[in-house]
C-alpha cells in the first residue's frame, strides 16, 4: 500500500519523471518528443512519422472510431474492419430475428453481395490535430466568470471549426484538456456505409457472459468484422447498392508469428473517459453516494429486463444490447467502489492535496491558488446527496424508455397537432419514421414493470435531496403504489405504445398532449434531472475555476514534468509489454498466467448454460487439435493474453500492435483488480485483456470456414 501511496502522490504533485513507461494515454502528435526514446528501448521499430503523419500514410490511418463509442482497425486493402463483438453487439442484434438469429448462431457473408448493411453505423477516420491553446486563451482573462469564459471560448471554437471543415467534408472537434488549460482541434472524416461481414456465435463472442466480465483468466472470442464502403470515387457516401469497398490509406498487417511475455506492444484507440486528476472529495462522492445508487438502479433494471428476455426470443434480441450495456457498467461501478476503497484513494489524494496547499500558500501563489482546495471541497460537500439522487434518476433514464420518450416526442406532437393541414403533411412521413425509431423493439409489459419499479426505488432511496415534486405528489396520492399509477397512466396515455402515437398522427383532434399522464411524468423527470438552483450554479462556477486552477497549479509546481491529459474520446497511444499477473484463486489452464488456451475454454464448458456452453464444433477442433497455422510453438491454440497497457472504456476493439506495427491482438477488457484505473494507475495490477489475433483467425478459418476473409488480409508468419 505504501508503494501505491507514494506513486499517486508523485503523480498529483507532479513528479512525472517517475511515471512508469506503461502509464499514460498519449497524443500522437507528441510521440517523437515525449515517448519515442522510451518506446525504442522497449522494442519499437517504427519512427514517429510512421505512427502519425499528416502528409504521408501512417498507422493512424488504419484506426477508426467505431459507432461513436468503440475503436476498430482496417485490416485489408478492401476496407475490412475488425472490432470487438460487444462493440458490434447492438447492430448484430438489430440484424437478428427469432427466425434468423445471427446474434446467437453467428453469421459469415459468403461474398460482398451477402454482407448486411448495418443501419445507423458509421466509422470515423482521424485526419489531423493541432494545438489552439494560445488562440483560445487570448479571448479570455482571469476576471471573467466561468460562464463568460465559456461563451467566448465557444465562439472561438465555432470559428476554428468553420476554418478547418474543408467546406463541409470534415467533422471538426475542438476539445479542452487539463481541465480547460489547453485546447486542441481534431479533424475527422466519417463514413456511413458500413456492413456486417461476420460475427462468431454469442457462445464465442460473449463466452463467459457477466460471470467472467472484468475477470482473468478469460476465454472470450470478443470480435466481429465489418466493411467500409465508399462511392465509386472513394468518397464517403450514404448506403447505395452501387457503392464499392473502401481502398484505405493503410491496412494493418496481421502477425501470427507469436508473442511472449516481455514483448513490446502498443495500443492505438479512442479511450472514453478517465478522471486521474479528480480531487479527493470527488472520489469520496462517487464511492459513497453516486456509484452505490448507480449499482442499485442498474441491478434493478437488469433483473426486470432478464425476466422478460428469458420468456420471449423477440424481447431477448430487442433488449440484448441495452442489457449488456447496463450490466457492464453495473459490474464496473461496483468494482470501482471496492478498488478505490481498497487502495485508500481518498486518503492518498487528500494527503497530496495538503502538499499542494503548502505550495499554494506561498506568498507568490496565495492570491491565485490559496482557495482552490477549499472551493473544490465546498462544492462536493454541497452536492453529495444530489449526486446520489441524480444517479437514481440517471439509471431510470438508462433502463426505462418511458422515462424519456414522451418528453422527446412531445414537442413534435404539439407542433403537429397545432399545425394546419399543409404543416402536418410536411411533417407526416418524417414524424412517423421518428416514432417508429423511438418505439422500435419496445415491449410494453417490460416497460410498465421497469417504470414502476424504478419510480419506487427513486422515491424511496433519494434521501437528503428532494425528489421531483410531481413524483412526490404521485407517491402520496397512490400511497407509494407506483404499480397502480403506471397501470392507470398506460391506459390513459397516448405515449403508451407505438400504435397509439401513430393513431394520434393520423387524427390529432381532441387530444391535449400537455395533460397526458406519461408526458407529465417524463417532463418531471427530465426537469428534475437538469435542475440547478442559483446557489448551486454559483458553487459550480467557483468549482470549475478552482479545478482548472488546481491542475494549472500542479503543472506550474513542476514545469519540467511529462504530462498526459485525461481521456476524452480522442485518439491516443498507450504502450508497454505483454505481462501477466500472479496466479489468483481462479486457476488458469496455461503454463504461465499471461495467456489462456482453447483447452481452457473447453474445460469451462457447461452444456446448455447461457454463459459457458461451448459450440460442439469448437470442442471437436480442440479434441483433434486441428489448429492449422494458428497454434503457438508448444502446439496450443492461444485465446486471450494480458498486457500492461493503460486503457479505459472506448478502447474496446483497439488494435494491440507489436514493435513493427503488426496486429497481434484486440483489446476488449480490463481486470477487476485494477478497476480503479480510471482514477489511479497501479503498475502492479493494471492489465488489459486481449483476444489473441491467432484465435480470431482460427475462428474465421477453421470454425466458420470463411477462408476468403483470411486470404484478404496480409498475414505475417515471421
Amino acid at each position: 500500500m505504501k508503494k501505491i501511496v507514494l506513486l499517486l502522490t508523485a503523480f498529483l504533485l507532479i513528479a512525472p519523471v517517475k511515471l512508469k513507461a506503461d502509464e499514460g494515454m498519449w497524443f500522437l502528435m507528441f510521440i517523437e518528443r515525449l515517448n519515442q526514446r522510451d518506446m525504442e528501448k522497449m522494442g519499437l521499430q517504427l519512427t514517429a512519422e510512421e505512427i502519425y503523419s499528416i502528409n504521408n500514410h501512417s498507422l493512424k490511418d488504419a484506426i477508426v472510431q467505431f459507432d461513436g463509442g468503440c475503436t476498430a482497425e482496417i485490416i485489408s486493402n478492401q476496407g475490412l474492419v475488425l472490432t470487438n463483438h460487444h462493440c458490434g453487439y447492438d447492430k448484430i442484434a438489430n440484424l437478428s430475428t427469432p427466425e434468423d438469429d445471427i446474434l446467437t448462431n453467428g453469421f459469415w457473408a459468403k461474398d460482398k453481395e451477402t454482407e448486411r448493411p448495418a443501419k445507423g453505423l458509421s466509422v470515423r477516420f482521424f485526419v489531423r490535430m493541432d494545438d489552439v491553446t494560445k488562440r483560445i486563451m487570448s479571448v479570455v482573462n482571469d476576471k471573467m466568470t466561468e460562464g463568460e469564459r465559456e461563451k467566448l471560448i465557444n465562439q472561438e471554437i465555432a470559428k476554428i471549426q468553420a476554418e478547418n471543415d474543408g467546406d463541409g467534408r470534415y467533422t471538426v472537434s475542438v476539445k479542452s484538456f487539463f481541465q480547460g488549460n489547453e485546447y486542441y482541434y481534431f479533424v475527422y472524416e466519417d463514413y456511413n456505409d458500413v456492413r456486417l461481414v461476420g460475427t462468431p456465435p454469442n457462445s464465442i463472442g460473449k463466452f463467459g457472459g457477466d460471470t467472467d466480465n472484468w475477470e482473468w483468466p478469460r476465454h472470450t472470442g470478443d470480435f466481429s468484422m465489418f466493411r467500409v464502403y465508399t462511392d465509386k470515387n472513394g468518397n464517403p457516401a450514404e448506403y447505395s447498392a452501387t457503392n464499392v469497398p473502401m481502398k484505405p490509406k493503410h491496412a494493418l498487417p496481421v502477425s501470427i508469428a507469436g508473442i511472449k511475455e516481455g514483448d513490446f506492444s502498443m495500443i492505438l484507440g479512442y479511450p472514453g473517459r478517465t478522471n486521474r486528476w479528480m480531487p479527493a472529495q470527488g472520489v469520496e462522492q462517487n464511492i459513497k453516494f453516486a456509484y452505490p445508487a448507480w449499482v442499485e438502479g442498474s441491478k434493478l433494471g437488469m433483473d426486470v429486463m432478464k425476466k422478460h428476455m428469458s420468456n420471449d426470443d423477440a424481447v431477448r434480441l430487442n433488449y440484448a444490447s441495452k442489457y449488456a450495456g447496463v450490466a457492464n457498467y453495473w459490474k464496473n461501478r461496483q468494482g470501482m467502489i471496492d478498488a478505490l476503497n481498497q487502495h485508500q484513494t481518498v486518503a492518498t489524494k487528500t494527503a497530496a492535496e495538503k502538499e499542494f496547499q503548502k505550495w499554494a500558500n506561498k506568498k507568490e501563489n496565495k492570491a491565485k491558488y490559496g482557495d482552490v482546495i477549499s472551493d473544490i471541497n465546498a462544492f462536493y460537500a454541497a452536492t453529495n446527496t444530489k449526486a446520489r439522487h441524480d444517479n437514481y434518476l440517471m439509471t431510470m433514464l438508462r433502463t426505462s424508455a418511458m422515462a424519456a420518450t414522451p418528453y422527446r416526442l412531445s414537442g413534435g406532437m404539439e407542433a403537429y397537432a397545432m399545425g394546419d393541414e399543409k404543416k402536418r403533411k410536411e411533417m407526416h412521413d418524417d414524424f412517423i419514421a421518428y416514432v417508429n425509431e423511438m418505439y422500435d423493439g419496445q415491449n410494453e409489459a417490460l416497460e410498465k414493470e421497469m417504470l414502476a419499479k424504478q419510480l419506487m426505488l427513486y422515491a424511496a432511496k433519494s434521501e437528503g435531496y428532494a425528489i421531483a415534486p410531481y413524483i412526490e405528489v404521485l407517491k402520496k396520492d397512490y400511497n407509494g403504489d407506483f404499480n397502480k399509477y403506471v397501470e392507470e397512466a398506460f391506459k390513459q396515455s397516448v405515449f403508451a405504445n407505438k400504435e397509439r402515437v401513430l393513431a394520434f398522427i393520423e387524427n390529432p383532434k381532441g387530444v391535449t398532449i400537455s395533460k397526458d399522464p406519461l408526458l407529465k411524468l417524463s417532463v418531471a423527470i427530465m426537469e428534475q434531472y437538469r435542475a440547478k438552483s442559483d446557489e448551486l450554479a454559483k458553487l459550480e462556477d467557483k468549482y470549475q475555476k478552482a479545478y482548472r486552477l488546481f491542475v494549472d497549479g500542479v503543472v506550474k509546481s513542476n514545469p519540467t514534468g511529462k504530462y498526459y491529459p485525461d481521456a476524452n474520446s480522442t485518439l491516443r497511444l498507450t504502450y508497454g509489454t505483454v505481462k501477466g499477473l500472479p496466479r489468483g484463486e481462479k486457476v488458469n489452464d496455461a503454463k504461465e498466467n499471461w495467456y489462456t488456451t482453447l483447452k481452457g475454454t473447453v474445460a469451462k464448458h457447461v452444456p446448455g448454460d447461457e454463459e459457458f456452453d461451448v459450440p460442439t464444433k469448437l470442442i471437436e477442433l480442440e479434441k483433434t487439435r486441428d489448429y492449422g497455422m494458428y497454434a503457438d510453438k508448444e502446439g496450443h491454440l492461444p485465446v486471450n493474453f494480458l498486457t500492461n497497457h493503460d486503457i479505459t472504456g472506448g478502447n474496446s476493439g483497439s488494435p494491440v500492435l507489436n514493435g513493427k506495427g503488426e496486429l497481434i491482438g484486440l483489446a476488449f477488457d480490463g481486470n477487476i483488480e485494477a478497476m480503479a484505473g480510471d482514477v489511479i494507475y497501479d503498475p502492479a495490477l493494471q492489465r488489459t485483456i486481449n483476444v489473441d489475433i491467432r484465435y480470431v483467425l482460427f475462428v474465421i478459418d477453421k470454425f466458420a470456414d470463411a477462408k476468403h476473409l483470411i486470404e484478404e488480409m496480409n498475414i505475417v508468419r515471421k
